[in-house]
């Protein structure tokens, strides 16, 4: 085990946590001496017990955690979440650009609208009150970390943290949201550069972690930080360790990994994709994300485009098309293949090698010890 905070307060070998919506990904990670931490925002309880039933048998008695969405503001936050009513609010001008998109690239537009419903769980689990079933599901299994990826967690999930003897980890992208967090109470911050995949802020990971490590010390504060935001290699872990970081979380690097659930399509893209093929917008669920570069979103970015919505409008908006995109894109349609996207961060650049999510995690140990004997040695005798 590393001399880590984080080995120690997760019971794992090596501080690398993974982030990911595939279980097999989970598992691997866990099973070879990380952590894995399974994405449920958009599963109702069935869903979650399901996942998390398969994931505990195949872990191995392995460290896992869950993570949430639970934001501080939301388009109807505090209201009781009525998806219907939702989707009907979302303007005729986003429906019409969208059937134009796919228009464009020679896919019919039937049964999008329709299919607005299916981001009912995703509505519903970004409210306290989700947040507060999947948690109780969650804690019927031995989660060892329970996250929350965009704003203060609820206090639900704090309260039953501690309950729980569970650490809280949340994702933050600016140094006075790390103030906030660990004045909540969080016993995590995972600390998101810009480069990250998905939501994110603008300050660049290489800025970020130092500013929030030394605006954690002057407050007399000891919570560890994992670092994020565009790491997919050891020589980055090993970097942001040295600015105040004790481990790592990341999210894209297992994306292209054999055990991946992303379309095959999509992989190959980011196994191609150089670190300026993403683009951080709020065209896919209403906040900022950075994704990967396709004429979807290049779209959304045309001076002609309309203003996103809020979530979970956005998302509703978008999420039906690019569900039909994905299926077409893997049945060979040349329209769906050019637009179809995902969420990945600016260090898709170096992940261009199919890999094991284990193996993955070897090949970050290594070269976490290859840069860690640099460093030693330039300190000379």
């Amino acid at each position: 085990m590393m001399n880590s905070p984080i080995c120690s307060m997760l019971d794992i070998e090596f501080p690398l946590l993974a982030f990911s919506h595939c279980r097999d990904v989970v598992a691997a990670v866990s099973k070879a001496g990380g952590m894995g931490v399974f994405g449920a925002v958009g599963l109702g309880p069935d869903r979650l017990r399901e996942e998390l039933d398969w994931i505990d048998a195949h872990v191995d008695g392995k460290p896992y955690g869950l993570d949430l969405i639970v934001p501080n503001k939301y388009e109807g936050k505090g209201q009781k979440v009525d998806p219907g009513k939702i989707a009907a609010s979302i303007p005729d001008t986003h429906t019409e650009f969208v059937n134009d998109i796919l228009a464009d690239h020679d896919i019919d537009s039937e049964g999008v609208v329709e299919s607005r419903g299916i981001s009912s769980n995703f509505a519903r689990n970004l409210s306290d009150e989700g947040a507060s079933t999947s948690l109780e599901v969650g804690f019927e299994y031995p989660i060892k970390l329970v996250a929350n990826a965009l704003g203060v967690p609820p206090q639900v999930m704090l309260d039953m943290g501690k309950q729980h003897d569970v650490p809280v980890a949340a994702l933050v992208g600016a140094k006075e949201h790390a103030v906030a967090q660990v004045n909540a109470g969080v016993d995590i911050l995972v600390v998101a550069g810009g480069e990250a995949g998905g939501h994110c802020g603008d300050v660049s990971t290489m800025v970020l972690i130092p500013e929030v490590a030394r605006a954690v010390r002057e407050m007399g504060a000891d919570t560890p930080i994992l670092a994020a935001g565009g790491i997919t290699t050891g020589e980055q872990m090993a970097a942001a360790m040295a600015m105040g970081a004790a481990g790592a979380w990341c999210g894209s690097v297992w994306l292209t990994t054999a055990e991946a659930e992303t379309n095959p399509v999509v992989k190959e893209k980011m196994l191609a994709a150089s670190s300026r093929d993403t683009v951080r917008s709020r065209s896919r669920t209403g906040k900022p994300s950075r994704q990967l570069r396709s004429p979807w979103t290049d779209a959304w970015e045309a001076e002609d485009a309309p203003k996103p919505l809020p979530m979970p409008m956005q998302s509703m908006v978008s999420e039906p098309a690019l569900k039909k995109i994905d299926k077409l894109s893997q049945g060979g349609h040349q329209g769906a293949k050019d637009l179809a996207t995902y969420w990945v961060g600016q260090g898709v650049g170096l992940m261009n090698q199919p890999l094991s999510s284990g193996q993955v995690v070897q090949q970050f140990k290594e070269d976490f010890a290859d840069a860690y004997q640099r460093l030693a040695s330039s300190l000379g005798d």
